[in-house]
């Protein structure tokens, strides 16, 4: 079993405390159902800070690879994780203030999370992970195999491929 890490994220985050590490894919139950196989290792770091106006802050950064599944061919994809991603700790009326003011500034916007005290540093990974995981994944086009069976393919596209047919032979 893997040891799961939890910061006190305020405490983390005002003293610029930093935390790196790696975790097998097969420890992140949720992101299993989005995966083809739950293999791989995912490379980690995340950083604690203060922003401009010293409101605290956390810097996350992830590196690896999974497989999903092709939605064309069905069959197993390479897909790298390379993510950077600046989340900002507020308290829960912090929180509720920013989704009722959902309104440009004049700062760069980023998104943020209610600070905890018992923070479980994997599902928070975990999360990033989910919302950076492409809706219908696909291989590309020359690689995917579901796109390789040439002439034939096309002509059962077209439904007046078939009257084509019965005219000639008629």
């Amino acid at each position: 079993m893997f040891a799961r890490p939890f910061i006190d994220s305020l405490d983390f985050a005002g003293n610029g405390r930093q935390i790196s590490g790696e975790v097998p894919v097969a420890e992140l139950p949720r992101l299993l159902d989005a995966l083809e196989n739950p293999q791989g290792i995912l490379s980690y770091t995340v950083r604690g800070g203060l922003d401009s106006r010293g409101d605290p802050l956390l810097d996350v950064s992830i590196t690896g690879q999974c497989q999903l599944r092709c939605q064309r061919c069905l069959n197993a994809m390479d897909y790298p994780v390379h993510l950077d991603v600046r989340l900002m700790l507020c308290d829960q009326a912090s929180l509720d203030a920013l989704d009722e003011n959902v309104t440009g500034g004049e700062e760069e916007a980023f998104d943020s999370i209610l600070a905890d005290a018992h923070l479980d540093v994997l599902d928070l990974l975990e999360e990033e992970i989910l919302l950076s995981l492409p809706i219908a994944p696909r291989h590309e086009l020359g690689a995917c195999q579901a796109t390789g069976s040439g002439d034939t393919h096309e002509e059962e596209k077209n439904p007046f491929a078939i009257l084509a047919k019965l005219k000639r032979n008629a």
